[in-house]
């Protein structure tokens, strides 16, 4: 724990901060700052340490996340191995900010659990204010959180490097830190760190993915790297069934675009997808129409729709009956 000088200093300035209020457009810290003071009526001098989750309710939120652990898991290893000697924790928690899971050394196990870094504790920025957990999840990228960059006095003495892990259909669902509590640190030893937690999110982002599409083909787009992972998922006839948020983000792909199946050379083209999905959803309806001479309500029944929904779509494309029977 910081000394009682320290702590007291801390405070005035966490306090000063969040009044003047230019601050926080300028600064993510700041700006949390603001959030956890102004936002959730913390405390940055309450000394309580953090909200940990019975473990009856941990045992639930490890079931309901039970895939995203068993991917994680080889990567975590793989961290811990890592930063594990340098003194460090690494965490990973779900989408509330909750730790589902920890890894330390022996030896410093029971410096972490003093500072609450535990499985089932709560560090979301409402619970804990300013940390690279909470923050992390607030900001929806990659934090790393100083020392006394923390909102509670009593977290300046660790260092939280946070990355955020996304799943296949591109939303946020759990957080991968490393926290370190030496006063040796140095920021530019926290940068390198960062960077390392970051790319091991990323693999686990790659995991969750390919995991989720079994049997599919892969295509690298463009992007992937430091940015994130940018991977379409193809089936055997080269339609996209699957997109990872950074490529939807610049391919312009969506949850209701993915639906409709588009063809992997109107993607990677950079055609317009909302037009290449129009004339694929064309092509199938005028199919659907001369399969059934111009039957309606057979066309519309083949293509597991409403025959309202049908004619909808017709006039879409301008299409009529006669003519596609015809």
């Amino acid at each position: 724990m910081a000394p009682a000088s320290m702590a007291a200093s801390h405070v005035d300035v966490v306090a000063a901060t969040v009044r003047d209020s230019m601050n926080a457009a300028t600064s993510i810290v700041a700006a949390s700052w603001r959030r956890s003071m102004i936002y959730y009526g913390l405390d940055p001098a309450k000394s309580s340490s953090p909200v940990r989750l019975e473990a009856s309710a941990l045992a639930i939120s490890r079931e309901r996340n039970g895939k995203l652990l068993e991917i994680a898991r080889p990567s975590l290893e793989r961290l811990f191995h890592t930063a594990g000697r340098a003194g460090c924790c690494v965490a990973l928690t779900d989408a509330d900010g909750m730790v589902l899971e920890t890894s330390t050394t022996a030896g410093d196990q029971k410096a972490f659990s003093e500072w609450g870094l535990v499985e089932g504790a709560v560090w979301n920025e409402a619970s804990e204010g300013t940390n690279g957990i909470g923050t992390c999840l607030a900001e929806k990228r990659p934090v790393i959180i100083f020392q006394n960059q923390h909102f509670r006095a009593k977290n300046i003495a660790m260092s939280c490097m946070g990355a955020p892990i996304h799943d296949a259909a591109g939303e946020l669902i759990a957080v991968l830190d490393v926290s370190n509590c030496r006063n040796d640190l140095t920021q530019s030893f926290a940068q390198v760190l960062g960077a390392v937690v970051t790319e091991s999110a990323r693999s686990v982002e790659t995991d969750l993915f390919r995991a989720s599409h079994p049997g599919a083909r892969f295509i690298m787009t463009e992007g992937h790297g430091v940015a994130g992972v940018s991977l379409l998922a193809v089936d055997e006839d080269d339609l996209v069934i699957g997109a990872s948020r950074l490529a939807r983000r610049t391919l312009g792909i969506t949850t209701e675009s993915l639906s409709l199946l588009p063809a992997l050379s109107e993607v990677l083209e950079g055609a317009d997808i909302r037009q290449g999905i129009g004339r694929a959803e064309k092509s199938e309806i005028r199919r659907a129409l001369l399969r059934r001479k111009g039957n309606v309500t057979a066309a519309a029944k083949d293509l597991g729709i409403s025959r309202a929904t049908m004619y909808r779509r017709m006039n879409q494309h301008g299409l009529s009956a006669e003519e596609a029977g015809s």
